[in-house]
């Protein structure tokens, strides 16, 4: 397999670290947003957290493209969350693997109401979808959109090598809005300030509180049992505990993280 090019991957490393350090759940895909085109060869994206489905759901794009997107009817923005000719094709199994529209559908899609939108309001004709691993219903994901020729095999590589960043920034986005809707309000900022837990030693309590594994939270964040581990022990020193569940139980206390439905 290809490598990513030594460009991409600090650039790559540099939005990761950057997702790590963001509090701001609503932030995260808009970050992502900026960068991601870029190292996959494309010139603007649009996201989407929810399922590729004509009748709803939200779309995201980078500031700069929004403009473009003003004033479109209900039935253009349906043909933008359709994702054709992505969302029959993953649905049809588990394959999440990056994909051409030219490749999916062939020469049909030039001829297609979803290339002609974007054609009109982006001046592109090509799209590469970036499914989110492992999701099933709903399959979220984004779309990389670009002019002049299509995307080429080794894009579609970068963008395979990018899927699991994307995940991790996902899961992170989903931890940071339930610790937002669950966590007391006044005790989301000053106990964590007080213990000097980094964005990722927060991310990690947060998973121990759900009784995960080492393993099972290094497979989630993308990083070694090790690491994990440095993380927890760090966790320990840093709230007086000894143990996951002295740790999770002063962190509830604290309000660091939530308390558990009974």
């Amino acid at each position: 397999m290809a490598q990513v090019t030594g460009g991409a991957h600090e650039r790559m490393l540099s939005v990761a670290v950057a997702a790590l350090h963001e509090r701001d759940p609503e932030r995260l895909w808009p970050l992502l947003a900026g960068a991601l085109p870029g190292l996959c060869g494309g010139e603007t994206l649009i996201y989407k957290l929810d399922d590729w489905n004509e009748a709803e759901g939200t779309v995201g794009m980078p500031p700069e493209a929004a403009a473009g997107f003003d004033g479109l009817a209900e039935e253009e923005l349906g043909l933008l969350r359709t994702g054709y000719p992505f969302a029959h094709r993953y649905a049809a199994g588990p394959d999440r693997t990056p994909l051409t529209a030219r490749r999916a559908a062939g020469a049909a899609w030039s001829a297609s109401p979803t290339a002609r939108l974007i054609g009109d309001i982006m001046d592109a004709e090509h799209v590469l979808a970036i499914p989110l691993p492992g999701t099933t219903t709903p399959i979220t994901g984004c779309m990389v959109y670009r002019s002049g020729t299509d995307f080429t095999d080794d894009h579609l590589r970068t963008a395979r090598q990018l899927q699991p960043l994307l995940a991790a920034v996902e899961q992170q986005r989903q931890l940071l809005e339930r610790r937002q809707r669950t966590a007391a309000p006044r005790a989301v900022h000053t106990p964590a300030a007080d213990c000097a837990l980094t964005p990722r030693e927060t991310t990690v309590l947060l998973l121990l509180t759900d009784a995960l594994t080492a393993a099972a939270i290094g497979r989630r964040l993308g990083i070694s049992d090790r690491t994990v581990h440095k993380h927890i022990e760090k966790i320990y020193r840093k709230l007086g505990t000894r143990d996951r569940i002295s740790t999770v139980l002063r962190a509830q206390r604290l309000g660091l993280v939530p308390m558990k439905d009974r």
